[in-house]
Parts: C-alpha cells; structure tokens; sequence
C-alpha cells in the first residue's frame, strides 16, 4: 500500500512538471485539499515559478517598448544637432569657429553612433527584431561588406583584398550578418597601421562555411580573446581609438542566433584572424 502511495505521488509530480514544461500549468487544476505535503509544495514551487516567468514577459515587452521609444524619440533631434553643425562648419569665418563646429560634428556622430548600437543590441537581447536565417550565397555578403568600409580603408591606404567563391552558400541572415561582418572589417581598419592589408576568404567545410578576415595590426594577447567579445570590453591598448566595446559583441550575438560562431587566431605572419562560422545547410537538409 505505501508502494502505491508513492507511485501516485511520483506520478502527481511528473504531471504537474510535464504541464509546467508545456506552459500549461494552473493552479485551480490541483486541489491542494488531495495532495501530500511534498505535492502541495512541488505545487508551491511551480506556482512561484509560473508568476515569475510571467513578470519576466511583461518586463521584457516594457523593455521592447522602451527601446522603440528611446529609438523614435532621439532620432529627431541628434540629426537636427548635426544639420545645424554642418552648417555651422560650412559658414565659420575663421579657423577657431571651424574647428569648434568641426567638434560638434564629430562629438553628434559618436553620440548617434553609440545610440544606434545600443538599440541594436536591446533589440537583440529583447528579440525585438528576429534573426531569419536563410539559405543565401556567400558571394553578395561579402562584396556588400567590403563596399562599407572601403571608404576608410582607403583614407588609410590599406589594401583590400578577397577570395569569394561565386557558388558557395550559407544559412544567415543578410541584414544581421552584413552587420557582424562590417563590425569585423571595421575592426580591422581601425587597428591596422596605414598601407597594410586585410584578406578576407571563404573557406567551405563539411557543416560550417567560414569568412576569414585577416588583418596586419597589432594582434590580441592570448589572455584577451574570450574577452573582446564580451559587451563595452575595450582593451588598454587601445583606449585612445574611437570605439565603444560593442562590435565584436554584436557580431558574436548576432552568429549565435543563426546557429554560427566567431573565433580570433593569431595571423600567419602577424595581426588576427577573425573566423565568421555560418551553417552551411540547413538543420531540415
């Protein structure tokens, strides 16, 4: 008889866990009238549980709601503030006045900067906005990339050069992923010295298909490559460069969702190697 009694508190558990597993969980179900003490608490629990997850959806729809008002609310403003710079940059009569609109200019891109990548991380973290990965080739990623930061890499005088495979495909999302992999190459212009070159390659495996971005800057030490791609890390060798710490997180974030991964190697001869790992099928193939 007491072996019976077990079994159907056994059995009481493994329902109550099986409807919490499934959301389907309530209270009124379970009479606490009828159940045992170890019930009546494993009741207690799940109970205690269920509130807390519900709390913890309404806070993250507060937290979309927020962003998407921080988003609204600054965009206004900061490209009105930059309109006025401009202007003010344009009508200096001397090069003091320059100067100093030059650095409202200057200081309003940074702020819409950080802003931006902010947001874009909250709606990351918050799934405001979905990571769709698709079936794609690899081929119009990368050239869209290398447009974006062209511009800089040629104020620097830094070589731009690239191996792409005409048919070769992933799985990824061509808005999100053309923003790790910019994140990536605009990296490695900003750390690479003046008249040196960056490579970037397709390499294909049996599961992953890597973008290879190779650099000729200054390398990371072994101890830091878990930690640039932790959120606002900033090495001390490079605080006097422009940058937030955000990148390299964004890009890691951005991979993981689409079932990819990001990795830093030394270079061959000096600098980085940043391997962009995209699934090569998808899971149903």
């Amino acid at each position: 008889m007491k072996g019976f009694g077990t079994g159907r508190t056994l059995k009481r558990l493994d329902e109550m866990l099986t409807d919490a597993i499934n959301g389907t969980f309530e209270e009124s179900r379970y009479d606490e009238t009828e159940l045992s003490r170890l019930e009546s608490r494993w009741k207690q629990y799940l109970t205690t549980s269920k509130m807390s997850m519900e709390k913890t959806g309404k806070e993250r729809e507060n937290m979309k709601a927020l962003v998407s008002d921080i988003s609204h609310q600054t965009k206004t403003p900061l490209s009105n503030i930059l309109l006025y710079a401009q202007l003010l940059e344009e009508k200096a009569e001397d090069e003091e006045e320059k100067f100093l609109a030059g650095q409202i200019v200057s200081q309003t891109e940074k702020l819409e900067f950080l802003i931006q990548s902010l947001v874009k991380m909250s709606r990351l973290e918050t799934e405001v906005l979905e990571v769709k990965p698709e079936q794609n080739r690899i081929k119009p990623l990368v050239v869209q990339a290398l447009e974006a930061v062209l511009p800089k890499a040629e104020k620097k005088k830094i070589r731009v050069s690239g191996d792409i495979p005409e048919q070769t495909e992933a799985v990824y999302d061509l808005k999100w992923t053309l923003e790790a992999l910019e994140n990536v190459l605009d990296n490695a212009v900003k750390y690479s010295p003046e008249g040196s070159c960056i490579t970037v390659e397709v390499r294909a495996y049996e599961f992953y298909v890597c973008i290879c971005v190779t650099d000729e800057g200054m390398g990371i030490p072994e101890e830091e490559k878990a930690q640039i791609f932790t959120r606002f890390y900033r090495s001390s060798r490079v605080q006097q460069e422009d940058g937030i710490g955000i990148g390299l997180y964004l890009a890691r974030e951005i991979l993981q969702k689409e079932n990819g991964f990001i990795k830093v190697t030394a270079g061959e001869k000096k600098g980085s190697c940043f391997g962009l790992y995209l699934p090569a099928k998808t899971e149903a193939e």
